[in-house]
């Protein structure tokens, strides 16, 4: 859960607050960083984040000259912006500056072509469920981060989730493609789910509450169960049951496990084109 508050950091610069910005930005207000220490930078601002920000006291859009270059600054724009962006943000960061990215695809070395300041650069792929503090992260740090910066990073990245550290950035692909478009696939499911329910003869909107209600009860289990998801699987499978007999479907060799390698292969390669 999320880390020690003397981790957090005296000031930081948000760019961007779409949907993960602004999520990750309620996060780190929940875990008491500080308003004053916050300044957002983002063209078209939601009512919802511009309501927060004017209720909480977080700069939002300074005028005039650029403020001192910030402990860290968080970039959430859109990885298709970044070439745009990348001059005033290059204003913004100071060599002392801890650059948290999360631009899927663009690497460390797109960043600091961009960015020629920066020199502790963090990584990280969060997911939607951020926005409910359930997210999954994914995080690398180059080797310029020092362990103070890296322990900051973890306590931002945490206030919306659990995080995970790997130690090739070349991973942050597939982190990209499991997780950070995971949400999607699992909401495809219940889609799919609800349609096969339909088709089974149930109402439309009887098989959807029964489909969100089954995944959503799914991984609440997963989350406090102490048991693997196979293990988990095998507990809900009688054989010769009707559990079973779905199963063989969905466990054969092109089932779901073929179909989400597939899956999770394009979402990586389309995040490998998105560098540069």
């Amino acid at each position: 859960m999320p880390a020690a508050a003397s981790n957090l950091p005296s000031s930081l610069v948000l760019v961007g607050a779409g949907k993960m910005g602004g999520a990750m930005l309620e996060g780190w207000l929940s875990v008491g960083l500080a308003p004053e220490a916050l300044t957002v930078v983002e063209p078209q601002p939601s009512e919802t984040i511009a309501a927060l920000c004017s209720a909480r006291g977080v700069t939002l859009n300074p005028q005039g000259a650029n403020p001192a270059a910030p402990a860290v600054a968080v970039l959430a724009i859109k990885p298709q912006m970044l070439e745009a962006a990348s001059p005033h943000i290059a204003d913004l960061v100071g060599p002392d500056t801890l650059v948290v990215s999360i631009l899927a695809g663009k690497t460390i070395a797109d960043l600091q072509a961009r960015l020629p300041r920066a020199r502790a650069i963090v990584r990280a792929m969060p997911n939607l469920p951020a926005s409910i503090g359930r997210g999954a992260t994914g995080a690398f740090a180059n080797a310029a981060t020092s362990a103070g910066q890296r322990a900051t990073a973890q306590a931002l990245l945490e206030s919306v989730g659990t995080v995970e550290w790997v130690e090739d950035e070349g991973l942050i692909d597939a982190v990209t493609a499991l997780s950070g478009s995971g949400p999607a696939y699992v909401f495809h499911m219940v889609e799919c789910l609800a349609r096969a329910g339909a088709a089974a003869g149930l109402p439309a909107d009887l098989a959807e509450r029964l489909a969100r209600a089954t995944v959503a009860g799914s991984g609440a289990l997963l989350a406090e169960s102490p048991l693997s998801a196979s293990t988990l699987r095998e507990n809900v499978t009688s054989p010769g049951g009707t559990t079973a007999a779905a199963l063989e479907v969905l466990m054969a060799a092109d089932g779901l496990d073929a179909l989400l390698r597939k899956a999770v292969a394009a979402a990586k390669r389309r995040a490998q084109e998105l560098a540069g």
